[in-house]
């Protein structure tokens, strides 16, 4: 495949400048509107057909040639992150406190890449949907795009996402067959209490105390009500009580995290979270009141999908550029609510490793996408379109 790569590193530094652009110029969820004004423009110069508003802010672009009756979807998504920029790059953030600190800058331009390429020389027969999703950061930007009629619109026989991954080679890219990113639920507890003075405990129901019982108790949701086989993460990430030392205040609030890689185990989760909360609240003579916020599903790769995915993979980089089994991640996606209606898979391609700048995790003020991968990603999404949808041989007589 060197020829391919030989093509998309050609045209590299066109979409490297894109790239940059929509990282100078980051969009939070549901307000992408720069962002899906710029693909939907570029993939209607390029001859596909263009729809917008899908969802909010969600484009998608359709190419169809030939007879053939398979529909492939690729998804990118488009939206930035409420964090200040700190990666002192030329081409830094011009929007306070608003940056591309997940990549889905460099996702954009890869899946765009692909498209000028399969648009000018591409050879496949089908249907081809690219997809620009909005608001994956927690917006459920995939759901709004589905309730919005996606795949009643615009209908996949498969679909697949790529997401960079820092701590792993750059360009290196790794599959996942079955269950491969955590389902996310949140919840808030508040503890109704009896406030009093601080010399006088008696006299009150200290809120404080029930939620630092909870604190601990919740750490044995996981280690003695699930399999030790399987995965789970139970996280309290803030407990506010209080203002004064010689206060009892009347109400504590806890906010949690709860992540799960099996769909019975998040299940698990919730229900033994809500009795053992209610429990030691009342054993503490307060009350609890818990609002459960169900996130994203479980991210499950089905296995046919999977396996054609890994195929692209070792054809486009070669076996020692691929995992083929990787490990699942406690991160979640919702690219799983697309892959509950349509079988896909998500891949992962290395952002880079050990001391580069590529190794700085997502979500961090410093990260940047390495576009060294705009190359290689855009060149895997158009050796995969052209080989699910394969293009058929003119009859011959």
């Amino acid at each position: 495949m060197t020829y391919l790569l030989d093509a998309l590193h050609a045209q590299a530094g066109e979409f490297i400048s894109l790239r940059r652009d929509i990282h100078r110029h980051p969009e939070l969820a549901f307000e992408e509107h720069r962002t899906a004004a710029l693909v939907a423009g570029k993939l209607a110069g390029w001859g596909y057909a263009v729809e917008t508003g899908i969802g909010g802010t969600g484009v998608v672009g359709s190419l169809v040639r030939g007879r053939g009756s398979k529909r492939l979807g690729l998804r990118a998504d488009m939206d930035a992150l409420p964090i200040a920029e700190a990666s002192g790059a030329e081409w830094t953030s011009t929007r306070r406190g608003v940056m591309h600190a997940c990549g889905h800058d460099g996702h954009t331009a890869m899946l765009l890449a692909a498209a000028r390429h399969l648009a000018e020389q591409g050879r496949f027969d089908g249907s081809l949907h690219l997809i620009f999703q909005p608001a994956e950061e927690g917006g459920g930007g995939a759901l709004r795009m589905m309730a919005d009629g996606l795949f009643e619109r615009f209908p996949c026989d498969a679909v697949f996402a790529m997401h960079n991954m820092p701590g792993v080679p750059q360009g290196h890219l790794v599959l996942r067959e079955g269950a491969a990113m955590a389902s996310s639920d949140y919840a808030s507890i508040t503890l109704q209490g009896v406030g009093g003075h601080g010399a006088m405990p008696h006299r009150a129901a200290d809120p404080v105390v029930a939620a630092a019982s909870i604190v601990m108790a919740l750490q044995t949701v996981v280690s003695r009500n699930i399999d030790p086989l399987h995965a789970a993460v139970v996280t309290v990430g803030a407990l506010h009580a209080g203002q004064a030392n010689n206060v009892i205040p009347a109400t504590a609030t806890l906010e949690l995290s709860v992540r799960a890689l099996d769909r019975e185990v998040r299940a698990t989760l919730e229900r033994r979270i809500k009795e053992l909360v209610l429990a030691q609240a009342e054993s503490f003579g307060t009350q609890a009141q818990i609002d459960w916020r169900p996130g994203y599903s479980v991210l499950v790769n089905t296995p046919a999908e999977t396996a054609f995915a890994r195929e692209v993979a070792l054809e486009l980089v070669g076996p020692e550029r691929v995992t083929p089994q990787g490990p699942p991640l406690t991160g979640s996606e919702d690219f799983a609510f697309m892959l509950e209606q349509v079988p896909g898979s998500y891949l992962l391609i290395g952002n880079g490793d050990g001391d580069s700048a590529g190794a700085c995790m997502v979500h961090n003020p410093g990260y940047d996408f390495n576009d060294a991968n705009l190359a290689i990603g855009s060149a895997y999404w158009v050796l995969l379109a052209q080989r699910f949808l394969v293009a058929q041989e003119p009859a011959t007589n």
